[in-house]
C-alpha cells in the first residue's frame, strides 16, 4: 500500500488521430481501475486537443489541466509534412512557460511524456524539478542524430525510458541512447477485454460486399507510414487470379485523393473500398477473412494486435518494429518483406493455401502474445515504475 496518493501528469499534446492517444486513455484508465486509487492522473490538454473527447473523459471521470480556455487547435493546420511542423511550433510556443509553471508550482510525482517531447525534454534540461520524467518511447523512433544527440544529452534527468516492445528496447540500448538501466519494457494498453467483447456484440449495417469468405481489412491513416499505396499495388495482382477477393481500407489522411485515384487508375472501384474513419472497427474485423497490415514501420501495431485478438488471420509486412515480435517471425501469422509485391504475392500464396490445422495453431499462440497488451498487464507492470 502506498503511504500517500502520487499525482500522475501525462504530456500527450496531439493534432491528428493517431493510436497513441488511446494508449494515453487506457493507462489512465489502468491506473483508476486496479490501483484502488493510490494514484491520480491528469491529463495535459495544451492547445484544447483533447476538448473533442471530454465528454469520453467526463464520463470516466478523467481530470484535466487546461493550458489555455480557448481549443486553439481548431485553427490550427494538420495535414501535410510543412503544415503539421508549422503547428508543433506553435505548440512549443504556447506551452513550454506554462508547463514549466505548473511543473514548478503543482509538483506532481511523475510527468509520463508521450509526443512532441522536445518541450518537456528542453524544460528538464534547463532546469530542475522535483517532478521525475518518464519517456514513453511511442512508434517505432527513427535515430537520427539530432534525435540521438538531444536524448544523450538530456539522458541524465530522465528518470526512466520505457518502450512499447522488447525490440524496441534491445534498438535503444545497442544504440546506447540511454543507459540501459533506465529502460524498461512496458507494453502499451491496447485491449480494453469487456470493451471488446460488447462492441463484437453489436451489428452495425455495413457495406454489403464485406464477406468473412472473401474480404481483406487493413485500417490505420492515410499516410505514407502504413504504405497502402503499396497495399492498392499489390492487391491488383492478387486479385487477378482471386477474382472475388475485395479490399476494405479503413482510416482518414493526408493521402486520400492519391489513394483514390489510383483506385480509379486501375480500375479497381468495385474491389477496394475506402471507407473513412470508423468508432468501431470490429464490425469489420469480425466480419472479415484476413487482416492486413502495409506498414513501413509499427511499434508495435495497435490495430494487428485487435484483430489478432479477434481471431483474424494476419497478413502483415515485416516492417520494424512490432509485427516480427508479435508475430514471432511468422509464427503467429504470415509475413511478407516490407515494400516487395513479389514477397507479398508469394507469401499471400501461402496464406491462401495454409491447412486449417496450422492457421489454427498461428491464431492461438498470436491470441496468447496479444495478451501482454491488456490494460490489467499494462497496470501491473507500470505500478512498479510509478513505486
Amino acid at each position: 500500500m502506498l503511504d500517500k496518493k502520487k499525482i500522475i501528469y501525462y504530456w500527450c499534446p496531439f493534432i491528428g488521430s493517431v493510436a497513441t492517444v488511446d494508449a494515453v486513455l487506457n493507462s489512465i484508465l489502468s491506473l483508476k481501475k486496479f490501483s484502488n486509487e493510490n494514484f491520480e492522473p491528469y491529463i495535459l490538454n495544451i492547445v484544447g486537443e483533447w476538448d473533442k473527447k471530454i465528454e469520453y473523459l467526463n464520463e470516466r471521470n478523467i481530470k484535466v489541466i487546461n493550458f489555455r480556455s480557448s481549443n486553439i487547435i481548431n485553427y490550427l493546420p494538420k495535414l501535410g509534412f510543412l503544415k503539421s511542423r508549422f503547428t508543433y511550433f506553435i505548440i512549443f510556443f504556447l506551452s513550454i512557460l506554462k508547463l514549466h509553471k505548473i511543473l514548478k508550482k503543482n509538483k506532481p510525482d511523475y510527468l509520463i511524456v508521450h509526443l512532441i517531447t522536445f518541450v518537456p525534454l528542453l524544460l528538464i534540461l534547463l532546469n530542475n524539478y522535483k517532478t521525475k520524467f518518464i519517456l514513453r518511447v511511442s512508434g517505432y523512433p527513427k535515430l537520427n542524430f539530432i534525435r540521438k544527440f538531444f536524448w544523450k544529452i538530456v539522458n541524465h534527468k530522465i528518470h526512466l525510458i520505457t518502450a512499447p516492445t522488447l525490440t524496441t528496447l534491445k534498438l535503444l540500448v545497442s544504440n546506447k541512447v540511454f543507459k540501459s538501466d533506465k529502460i524498461v519494457y512496458l507494453p502499451d494498453p491496447i485491449l480494453k477485454i469487456k470493451e471488446i467483447q460488447k462492441k463484437k456484440k453489436k451489428n452495425n449495417i455495413i457495406e454489403k460486399e464485406l464477406s468473412e469468405k472473401n474480404s481483406i481489412v487493413s485500417i490505420g491513416r492515410l499516410t505514407k507510414q502504413k504504405n497502402f499505396n503499396f497495399l492498392i499495388d499489390s492487391f491488383f495482382i492478387i486479385q487477378k487470379k482471386y477474382k472475388n477477393l475485395n479490399l476494405f481500407i479503413l482510416g482518414e489522411g493526408e493521402e486520400r485523393k492519391n489513394l483514390e485515384n489510383k483506385i480509379k487508375k486501375l480500375n479497381l472501384s468495385k474491389k477496394i473500398f475506402l471507407v473513412g474513419h470508423k468508432k468501431n472497427i470490429y464490425d469489420y474485423l469480425k466480419k472479415s477473412k484476413i487482416f492486413v497490415l502495409s506498414s513501413l514501420w509499427e511499434d508495435p501495431g495497435f490495430v494487428l494486435l485487435e484483430a489478432g485478438y479477434l481471431n483474424k488471420i494476419i497478413f502483415s509486412s515485416n516492417c520494424p518494429n512490432g509485427p516480427i515480435e508479435i508475430l514471432n517471425n511468422g509464427e503467429n501469422g504470415f509475413l511478407y518483406k516490407s515494400n516487395s509485391i513479389d514477397s507479398f504475392v508469394e507469401n499471400f500464396e501461402k496464406l491462401i493455401n495454409c491447412n486449417k490445422t496450422e492457421i489454427y495453431k498461428k491464431k492461438l499462440k498470436l491470441k496468447i502474445k496479444c495478451k501482454e497488451f491488456t490494460l490489467l498487464n499494462h497496470y501491473q507492470k507500470l505500478k512498479i515504475i510509478l513505486n
